[in-house]
């Protein structure tokens, strides 16, 4: 399902994959955050995902009322708080994605699929 924002010159339509790449590009710039995952379900692998294809490791899920839920599967750095992570990355993503799309996040959950050690 597409969002939609009202406008006095008309309707705004958002499709879901631009939310999930912007979201992806938030998530990205978050400390902690090595890079967005795509987990193998057949083999059960994980694999770092590249920049250019970051929309695979987000799912974006548009309610009747516009309100967005966004799920990330994320592998984080070696070493760092998971918890400080996720909540810094819930912060910035939520605020950011709202300002974006003028549509309200309801809700975001995070899949750790991995740790990685970073240089």
């Amino acid at each position: 399902m597409k969002g939609s924002v009202s406008t006095d010159f008309g309707i705004i339509t958002v499709n879901p994959d631009v939310i999930a790449k912007y979201a992806g590009s938030v998530a990205v710039e978050c400390f902690g955050i090595v890079g967005m995952a795509a987990v193998n379900m057949k083999d059960g692998l994980v694999h770092l995902l590249k920049k250019e294809s970051l929309t695979r490791g987000i799912q974006v899920e548009i309610s009747e009322d516009n309100a967005l839920t966004l799920d990330f599967h994320v592998i984080v750095a070696y070493g760092v708080n998971i918890l400080s992570v996720s909540d810094n990355l819930m912060n910035n993503v939520k605020y950011k994605v709202e300002e974006f799309t003028g549509m309200k996040v309801e809700k975001i959950n995070i899949f750790v699929e991995g740790v990685r050690v970073i240089d």
